[in-house]
């Protein structure tokens, strides 16, 4: 084997064969931004085999503050693009395959299908909910992270443990971003490598496996703490809400956006009805055909699904607009 693994082939828990477990590996990233960047440099300098980077977003200067896979000659190009020539440099020996795309409910059984491992970097809850949802039916497992101003967490679910839904079967009421409310480099390089280290741990099966556990920490007071939710139990599907994507509404659908009118630049739909989410309950909606709730990142989408789903609707499906 090649010089560049000596020293991790040295780990006993790794060895020869371990590493060839590495380089057979197929892992799809989906998000190349902060944690995502840190993910793709760990995995392929360990050796992983195949990685499919998945984005549809440019690097803009306010990403290299946390994002140390990017330079500022990177300024406007495509993070995929950017990303695959920045990890070819230091490890030509990884097949890496990129899709400039958005993960979405109409790709997201052709991605994981792919993959024998999918990392969720998105930074999108609708990107989540959709790969959960998939890796639980295709039995994958999926590593996911999340980390906001100081703090974060990362975990292994589904592949035969519980789903990120069983651990987190609402979606936060309000749903922050790093824009809204400001992240520190640092926090996301610990997140990222502790997702990074999961990832790794999931491919060689090191025990005690990290599946069905949550690992979180503070980087401003230095703690880490965490648990075990590998009794968790999935939610009713019958309440389960899913996404869909903008292909998938149909001229039959009733389409409730939840926007406000600063966020509105395109009306993706003919015929929307446009309300706030503590009165969609007002709206006398069609019981007998399907609602789709619309908002930007999903969590507003959620919000009032909840609400119709109090008052006796069952056809109901979320569309996060970004």
């Amino acid at each position: 084997m090649s010089e560049r693994y000596a020293r991790q082939i040295a780990v006993p828990e790794i060895g020869a064969a371990g590493q060839e477990r590495l380089g057979k590996a197929a892992v799809l990233v989906v998000g190349a931004g902060g944690l995502g960047s840190v993910v793709l440099q760990y995995a392929s300098a360990a050796g992983i085999g195949r990685l499919t980077i998945l984005d549809h977003d440019r690097v803009e200067e306010s990403n290299l503050h946390r994002q140390p896979l990017y330079r500022v000659r990177d300024l406007g190009s495509l993070k995929v693009a950017a990303a695959r020539a920045a990890l070819l440099e230091t490890n030509p020996q990884t097949r890496i395959e990129s899709g400039c795309e958005p993960l979405t409910p109409a790709n997201v059984a052709r991605r994981v299908a792919e993959a024998d491992i999918v990392v969720d970097a998105a930074d999108s809850f609708a990107a989540t909910y959709t790969l959960s949802d998939e890796c639980r039916r295709t039995s994958k497992i999926l590593v996911s992270a999340s980390v906001l101003g100081l703090s974060g967490y990362a975990g292994a679910f589904c592949g035969g443990g519980p789903s990120y839904r069983a651990v987190f079967p609402e979606m936060p009421s309000r749903a922050g971003t790093c824009v809204e409310s400001g992240v520190l480099g640092t926090a996301v390089g610990v997140v990222g490598a502790l997702q990074a280290q999961i990832t790794l741990s999931c491919i060689l099966e090191l025990q005690p496996s990290p599946l069905g556990r949550l690992i979180s920490m503070d980087v401003r007071t230095l703690r880490f703490g965490g648990f075990s939710f590998m009794d968790a139990p999935e939610p009713d599907e019958q309440t389960n809400l899913s996404f869909i994507c903008t292909s998938q509404v149909s001229d039959a659908d009733v389409v409730v956006d939840l926007r406000t009118p600063a966020e509105i630049f395109a009306r993706p739909f003919s015929s929307m009805l446009r309300t706030a989410v503590d009165d969609v309950g007002g709206l006398a909606l069609p019981r007998s055909r399907r609602v789709v709730l619309c908002c930007r990142s999903g969590s507003r989408a959620w919000r009032a699904a909840r609400l119709l789903q109090a008052q006796g609707y069952e056809s109901l499906v979320l569309l996060a607009l970004g």
